[in-house]
């Protein structure tokens, strides 16, 4: 049950975003609980790798790579997921950040209930 409701809240972050976000579209509430499902996919599975196989350049960059990560990570799942559309890799790299903001503050509530 509390992973369900995890995606939901995962769900409302992606739409929040997309409509904070000009450059980012979402179909609707399916194709944000659909993207959802993927980037915790992805990021449970790829992303690690890609974080070890990348360990020097971000040690190098003081972090900074990881965002770059992230925002291939959201060009990938945009490629999967119809109903979803990022218009540059600049605007997958902000939509990465603000959905980890808006993500943390949805979960702020959810903890508080």
């Amino acid at each position: 049950m509390k992973t369900l409701i995890h995606f939901i809240v995962s769900a409302l972050a992606i739409l929040v975003t997309a409509y904070i976000l000009p450059g980012v579209h979402v179909d609707g509430i399916v194709a944000a609980l659909v993207l959802a499902v993927v980037l915790g996919v992805i990021n449970t599975i790829l992303r690690p790798i890609l974080v070890f196989l990348t360990l020097p350049l971000t040690i190098v960059t003081l972090g900074l790579f990881i965002l770059v990560i992230n925002g291939l990570l959201v060009m990938l799942a945009s490629y999967i997921v119809p109903g979803f559309t990022v218009a540059s890799f600049w605007w997958a790299l902000l939509f990465g950040i603000v959905l980890a903001i808006v993500s943390w503050v949805l979960e702020r509530f959810e903890k508080e209930e």
